[in-house]
């Protein structure tokens, strides 16, 4: 094989190793990895490597402190090579797996189904200044905002700017005075005041009284002035600052949030949950156990079993945990929200609240109180997972009745999981809900 082959099957690499995760999702043996670190199975690609051709007619050999013996055989085992007795080697060889932790996994699982799930800090664990961004009415004199300042003083000025040399020519009209000088300012919005009017009258003097024999007369031989070209003319002497602008710079202040995550594992342990059904349950959970873990700083996880009553076990007990009695969802929904409530407040953790089973439940029990329970619990997700090999029993109702009953709900989703097959296309379900619904807040 040619080095242009090699490099074309390591490209092909990623992609081999994506196949690789769904099949291992699928079929592979979960229990091989734990909470932290995962083993993939995975395509090995073969390097190429020079080999001697063996043949019956002998060969180049190897001989003795590496000089060659004539009619030696290439490749066949010689005295004292591994031959002596021994006891059995007791370390296993190297398998074909690739090892990845759950922050790996949940990349390589985000681009394997194009999910998009940002996880939103809740827990303020940190809060510091940044960036002088806020702007507030009082503080050092240090923080004073000049900017702000001097383009609050300007926009007065300019407001409030007029050609004084244009109004004092208007004094100078025949037979007018002050109030009648005003009115005419006032008329043609011009911003000057009556008293401003009355102290420059004075200052006119008298052998220029009646200069113009009216208003429009002045106007006519006398050009007004713009205020660009006054500020171009004269520059900017005076500008009216205000207490009222001052402003003063403060530093934004910037929360550190730890993406808190409790998930709430809830699976059926009756007597008719037998063995693949609770297969399908457990390569359902442990991968989003994993993806979830990847994903968040702080992941916590309650796992509760029931029957016809509900109790807390630890994670190896979920998994490994014998069916028997009857069946009642809720008590273990009336638990998980006692847990929540109490150790994992809504407005500090992202909870995530999944259940699943066959679908069997004591008659009523779902509308009258499992429907009640997932309302009031406060959630990222309610996910149900339905696990019927070969197809929905008919006295499996329980998902049907709650993804009727909450329709309305954008935060919980329905599975149904017949077969290994359908395994990654439920977890596709559930996550890409969660990445797609507005996050509500507390």
């Amino acid at each position: 094989m040619g080095l242009r082959e090699d490099i074309e099957r390591f490209r092909e690499v990623g992609e081999d190793r994506r196949e690789d995760l769904e099949e291992f999702i699928s079929y592979g043996d979960l229990g091989g990895s734990g909470p932290n670190s995962i083993k993939i199975p995975i395509k090995v690609v073969d390097l190429p490597k020079f080999e001697y051709d063996r043949l019956d007619q002998g060969g180049v050999g190897q001989g003795k402190g590496g000089t060659p013996d004539v009619g030696q055989p290439v490749g066949q085992p010689q005295p004292g090579d591994g031959d002596e007795e021994g006891d059995p080697g007791e370390e296993g060889g190297e398998h074909e797996y690739y090892q990845m932790d759950p922050e790996e996994f949940a990349q390589e699982l985000d681009e394997e189904l194009g999910l998009d799930l940002e996880p939103k800090g809740k827990q303020v664990v940190e809060e510091k200044e940044g960036d002088f961004t806020d702007i507030t009415r009082t503080g050092p004199h240090s923080t004073l905002d000049f900017e702000h300042l001097f383009k609050e003083g300007l926009k007065r000025k300019l407001a409030m700017d007029f050609d004084d040399d244009f109004v004092r020519e208007a004094m100078k009209v025949d037979g007018e005075d002050a109030q009648s000088v005003y009115q005419w300012c006032r008329e043609r919005n011009i911003l000057v005041s009556l008293p401003w009017i009355e102290d420059e009258w004075t200052r006119i003097p008298d052998d220029e009284r009646g200069t113009w024999a009216s208003f429009e007369e002045m106007e006519e031989n006398v050009e007004r002035s713009t205020t660009l070209q006054r500020i171009r003319r004269d520059g900017l002497r005076n500008i009216p600052f205000r207490r009222d602008d001052e402003r003063y710079r403060h530093p934004e202040i910037i929360e550190e949030k730890e993406k808190n995550v409790v998930v709430v594992n809830i699976r059926d342990v009756s007597g008719s949950m037998r063995e693949k059904k609770r297969e399908l349950v457990e390569r359902t959970f442990t991968p989003l156990d994993w993806y979830l873990t990847g994903k968040y700083d702080n992941a916590e996880f309650v796992y509760i079993a029931h029957d016809a009553e509900a109790w807390q076990v630890d994670r190896e007990e979920f998994f490994g945990i014998r069916s028997g009695g009857g069946t009642r969802i809720s008590s273990a929904y009336a638990l998980a929200k006692e847990i929540l409530d109490e150790q994992y407040p809504w407005a500090e953790w992202n909870r995530y609240v999944f259940a699943a089973g066959d679908s069997e439940n004591s008659s009523n029990d779902t509308t009258e109180n499992v429907v009640p329970l997932m309302r009031e619990i406060d959630a990222n997700l309610h996910a149900y997972v339905e696990t019927q090999p070969g197809g929905t029993a008919i006295n499996a109702t329980h998902a049907e009745e709650v993804e009727k009953a909450l329709e309305d709900q954008e935060n919980v989703v329905v599975a149904h999981v017949s077969s290994p097959e359908d395994v990654i296309d439920a977890i596709y379900s559930i996550l890409s809900t969660e990445a797609e619904k507005p996050r509500a807040q507390p």
